[in-house]
């Protein structure tokens, strides 16, 4: 690929499209009597999928961009605990019945730090209100660093059956600059423990564009990983925001790569697992044939939400916690960000929603059209109207098509093999929403 085309596009701001319209046009015109409705209208007859945010970690990264604290003291994590267990119950008192569960996964922050039994509490809470789907997948993000066999043998307890260890790299000099130092062995020492177990579905999250970081350094990275037989490998672009993220403020700007050496990055990444047996997945996930989400790419059933690329296909997700975002079939709501507020909504026996998104019949059309062009990388428009009704949208892909990026064969419409890196600026095309700040999001690449 060209230096002119990573110059020209790769710097573009867009959003990453975990979600249509995206979380930053959520608002407070939806709140906790719209999630209370939304909620009883539920169609319990489906299973949904459920995610247990804890938003708490024992040190926090540089580059960390997610809703989380550092909690040093116990009785901080055993309080939000009692909370998240009494939201489960809360949220469970405006639906009419009941809820199935097909999929559940703990996000944060660091989930493990509310330790076996603390897990296995909120566990308990959710049973009282669920059930759970036969060979349902119950996936938790890990930091390797806190991995023991006391949390191992309290995981396969609660029927956890994927791990996502979060390496982001494996360079000594990069690990120093964002705060997250954690040698191989490290990893290897988790990741064994975790097979032991019982836990053989394993993956590995690596990230591309932080300090220091070099495509030699990268590729080391991947040939190590590449040792530790993970199942599936996600590698995300990191997206540097200091002016929204304090923590980011401690890494060296100067040190960060420019975007042709950030996309020179991400291609050695893709080189390296797919030339070792690996599919490309979507745009920055790699699986084993045998992988559910590679089975689900290639029969055109791969699915993108909150979570990033999934072989997920439930339409509702019950999302609990402190800045966590359910879907819904009416729309988005996301409870309030502040873990005190969160606590005190709760505690009061108050929805914690506060913002949120209420959908209309033009978002799902547009929304399906950014999902599959994310997830597949083509869409025939003719499935959902007239080409006309897409003139506009057309008219703006001209440059990307000029470029080689994306074709138009009648109604269908393709990125190339040479335009996937920069798929989200194809997708942003159909985003009525795509704001002038261009401060709200990452780079393309």
């Amino acid at each position: 690929m060209s230096d002119d085309l990573v110059r020209r596009y790769g710097s573009l701001p867009v959003p990453r499209y975990t979600s249509y319209p995206t979380a930053a046009e959520f608002t407070s015109a939806v709140g906790p009597s719209d999630h209370a409705d939304w909620l009883r209208r539920l169609d319990l007859r489906d299973s949904v999928s459920a995610y247990l945010h804890v938003p708490y970690c024992r040190q926090l990264c540089h580059y960390c961009g997610c809703h989380t604290k550092v909690a040093r003291r116990d009785e901080v994590i055993e309080g939000y605990r009692e909370v998240l267990e009494a939201e489960i119950g809360l949220v469970a008192r405006h639906l009419r019945g009941p809820f199935k569960v097909a999929r559940l996964h703990w996000g944060g922050g660091t989930p493990s730090i509310l330790g076996a039994d603390g897990l296995a509490s909120v566990m308990d809470a959710l049973s009282e209100h669920a059930s759970f789907d036969d060979g349902f997948e119950h996936a938790i993000e890990l930091d390797p660093r806190f991995v023991d066999e006391t949390l191992t043998r309290g995981l396969v307890s609660i029927g956890v059956n994927r791990v996502s260890l979060g390496v982001q790299d494996l360079d000594p000099d990069v690990q120093e600059a964002i705060g997250r130092v954690q040698p191989l062995d490290v990893v290897a020492r988790a990741a064994e423990m975790l097979r032991a177990s019982g836990i053989k579905r394993l993956n590995v999250d690596l990230m591309y564009g932080l300090p220091h970081q070099t495509v030699t350094s990268v590729e080391t990275t991947c040939a190590k990983v590449l040792a530790l037989r993970p199942d599936r490998i996600a590698c995300y672009g990191y997206a540097h925001m200091p002016q929204r993220k304090a923590n980011q403020r401690l890494i060296d700007e100067t040190t960060l790569p420019a975007p042709g050496a950030r996309f020179q990055q991400a291609r050695v990444v893709a080189d390296v697992f797919t030339q070792n047996g690996y599919v490309a997945i979507g745009l920055d996930h790699f699986g084993r044939p045998d992988d559910p989400l590679a089975i689900a790419s290639s029969s055109g059933q791969l699915h993108r939400n909150f979570q990033g690329y999934t072989d997920d296909d439930q339409q509702t997700l019950l999302a609990f916690g402190a800045s966590a975002i359910s879907q819904l079939a009416d729309g988005y709501v996301q409870n309030v960000a502040d873990i005190g507020s969160y606590m005190r909504s709760i505690g009061d026996g108050k929805l914690a929603s506060t913002r949120g998104y209420r959908l209309k019949p033009d978002d799902r059309v547009r929304a399906s059209i950014i999902e599959a062009l994310m997830c597949n990388f083509r869409i025939d428009l003719s499935a959902l109207g007239d080409r006309a009704t897409y003139a506009d949208e057309l008219a703006l892909l001209r440059p990307l098509m000029a470029d080689g990026l994306v074709t138009l064969d009648h109604n269908t419409l393709e990125v190339t093999e040479t335009g996937r890196p920069f798929v989200r600026l194809a997708a942003a095309v159909f985003d009525q929403f795509r704001a002038e700040d261009v401060a709200r999001f990452s780079p393309a690449i």
